[in-house]
């Protein structure tokens, strides 16, 4: 008798692709960054959080909306907290001590994700917990507390319908400007443990709901990639988490990454993947000795590929492998 010892999880085909002819922006949390990550590095088009990690449906809608605006920020949207300019819609790593260097650095992410918008063709959005902070003072949700006192908080768990009534309203205007628009949702697989296993469980419970019907309401443009499930059914041992027990580890991230491509990018795009994953490779290559005969052969091989790629996919950038390729052999 044969047996399986999994559940395996069977993504179909989407009804459109992801190319390197699809802009994709991605926003939300860290599995956003993991998923785009790899897109970034294989050369697609794709831009990933441009304001930093976020967590919540309401920051991540209201972090999209910022962006088709494009209004650039002002001084009086910073606040100033341990020594350290912050905006509350950004993550932490735009933090400065410097106040014009913290808004420079988030008015050029904004201006760059601005235009990076206008060629969007494909959204990518991931939620990461239903449960969302809101400031005591400004009485509006905030993307990231940065370390300020709980006390100068509330927080609540949004409700499906909330989510919903707060993103129909977004999708309706997007589809209006951009009617061939595709979104992506994910539910992070990651375990936000401060709620506890019980509120982990209601929040992403909730977050799924909420998803599944934005879909239902946008059959022709909102779909659903189950990366939540992958993780929780495929790869439940722990030997595809982190040491902290609650990320997925790289091996996994790898494994989401596969279906994902499976079911998103054409094959004859994941022909050219795998060309350039070889090409990144053998430009991060550490060899022992590259004086020899044999590394400047394979250096000289390598930049014919990218020479031969760019022929026919001139828009792709390897500026980055061909000066890693060229250091080895000067």
């Amino acid at each position: 008798m044969d047996y399986e010892f999994r559940t395996a999880v069977n993504v179909k085909k989407f009804p459109f692709n992801i190319g390197y002819n699809s802009p994709v922006l991605f926003l939300g949390s860290c599995f956003t960054e993991n998923v785009g990550g790899k897109m970034q590095k294989l050369k697609f088009p794709a831009l990933v959080n441009p304001f930093g990690v976020i967590y919540n449906p309401i920051s991540v809608g209201m972090v999209l909306k910022r962006i088709i605006a494009g209004n650039t920020f002002e001084e009086n949207e910073l606040d100033f907290h341990n020594n350290l300019w912050f905006s509350f819609m950004h993550h932490t790593t735009f933090s400065s001590e410097n106040k014009d260097e913290c808004l420079q650095k988030i008015n050029s992410n904004l201006q760059g994700s601005n235009k990076f918008w206008d060629k969007t063709k494909i959204l990518a959005v991931t939620f990461g917990t239903a449960r969302v902070y809101i400031h005591k003072g400004m009485k509006n949700p905030v993307a990231n507390c940065h370390k300020i006192p709980a006390k100068e908080f509330d927080h609540k768990l949004l409700t499906v319908n909330e989510i919903v009534d707060y993103w129909t309203e977004i999708l309706e205007k997007v589809f209006a400007s951009k009617p061939n628009l595709k979104i992506l949702f994910t539910v992070s697989p990651i375990r936000h443990w401060k709620d506890g296993p019980e509120g982990n469980q209601v929040s992403k419970s909730t977050l799924i709901l909420a998803v599944h019907k934005l879909a239902e309401h946008f059959p022709e443009n909102v779909f659903y990639f189950p990366a939540y499930e992958i993780m929780m059914d495929e790869l439940r041992d722990y030997r595809f988490y982190k040491d902290d027990m609650l990320h997925p580890s790289d091996l996994a991230i790898s494994y989401i990454w596969e279906k994902f491509k499976g079911a998103l990018i054409s094959p004859e795009d994941q022909k050219l993947t795998k060309e350039i994953e070889k090409i990144v490779l053998n430009s991060e290559h550490k060899p022992i000795k590259i004086n020899t005969k044999e590394h400047q052969k394979f250096v000289e091989n390598t930049l014919l590929q990218i020479e031969r790629i760019l022929k026919t996919n001139p828009s792709l950038n390897f500026s980055n492998e061909i000066e890693l390729l060229q250091q080895s052999i000067s």
